[in-house]
């Protein structure tokens, strides 16, 4: 680990201006991603700026009915939440999917939106690694890439995005109230990360300066329909392989509004809107959720290590999706399918 500054932020405000004062500085929350990758060599902050104190730690509900959690709220607190368990339970499955306990109560809510890639090669600092260092080469591609993506790679990077709490927070159409030099801003959660493209070494699209102080919930009606499924090597304490966080709303026995976010499998939460409008009216029926699998993966690649992802998440979206029509959801104390 490599010296570095350290200064703690009294309000956000603070944050900001130091943000905007050193770009090569760091917010310190939880710890648990940043520090691991000090560690590891991977990442060399110039100033770690403690946001600890901030008042960022309520999860409030708003006058239009819609409930926001503070960037620094731990990922055990939202998903242990009475309002969170009642009104939003695919978060909840997701977090406890997720991490180990120890792990939940330290993580937080924004860290979780911006935790960097598990890929090995990124933790590798005598491996090549566009993400780690722009320009060098991807020694995934056409190296040891079994827990890589299948949708949205470039030829210049194909990690996947670690988070489970993020694949729900996009099929709940999250939005991610942030705060820059230039002000507040709301971005959608469909916006907030991106593709590797051109330039894998940028994870989302906050500007300079920019921090994350909540993620906003609005009203849904995927309650009685949801799961959060996680396949991954081992039944706990590891990355999914491929997740499926599935909601549907259903009304005479038609789908009304059917959402499913997909992780482990691209560079970040894969969600397709114009997809899921497709099954608008159609029944939630095997059939329909093996064409909904089908139309989702329709652009999926392996690399060679990874093919077998692509059969393997086209499962695990009809088993989700079934578990979502049943109402029976996948239970995290229970981590083989039901």
């Amino acid at each position: 680990m490599r010296p570095f500054d350290y200064t703690r932020a009294e309000t956000v405000r603070d944050a900001v201006a130091a943000l905007v004062a050193n770009p090569e500085a760091q917010l310190l929350a939880g710890g648990t991603n940043l520090v691991d990758l000090m560690k590891y060599d991977v990442a060399h902050p110039a100033a770690i700026i403690d946001i600890n104190h901030l008042p960022l730690r309520q999860i409030e509900e708003l006058p239009d009915g819609s409930l926001r959690i503070g960037a620094l709220v731990s990922n055990a607190a939202v998903a242990h939440n009475p309002r969170i368990r009642e009104r939003y339970p695919l978060l909840a499955s997701a977090i406890l999917a997720g991490a180990s306990p120890q792990l939940r109560n330290a993580a937080t809510t924004g860290g979780n939106l911006l935790q960097r890639t598990r890929c090995y090669y990124f933790y590798d600092p005598a491996s090549p690694c566009n993400k780690r260092q722009p320009g060098s080469g991807c020694s995934a591609i056409g190296g040891v890439n079994r827990i890589h993506a299948i949708l949205g790679a470039s030829d210049k990077c194909i990690a996947v995005h670690p988070s489970d709490m993020c694949v729900a927070l996009a099929a709940l159409a999250a939005i991610v109230e942030v705060e820059g030099p230039e002000g507040r801003r709301d971005i959608p959660f469909a916006e907030f990360h991106r593709l590797p493209g051109d330039h894998p070494e940028r994870d989302n699209t906050l500007s300079q300066g920019e921090m994350v102080l909540a993620v906003r919930l609005e009203g849904n009606h995927f309650v009685p329909h949801h799961s959060y499924l996680k396949l991954r090597d081992r039944l706990s304490f590891a990355f999914a392989l491929v997740s499926v966080a599935a909601a549907m709303d259903i009304a005479d026995g038609e789908i009304i509004d059917l959402r499913v976010a997909l992780g482990g499998v691209a560079h970040m939460p894969w969600r397709d809107s114009l997809a899921e409008a497709e099954f608008a009216g159609a029944p939630p029926t095997e059939e329909t959720f093996r064409k909904v699998a089908a139309r989702l993966l329709a652009g999926a690649k392996g690399q060679g290590g990874n093919d077998f992802k692509i059969p393997l998440a086209h499962r695990a979206i009809v088993r989700a999706l079934s578990q979502a029509a049943a109402g029976t959801p996948q239970d995290q104390t229970v981590k083989a399918f039901q």
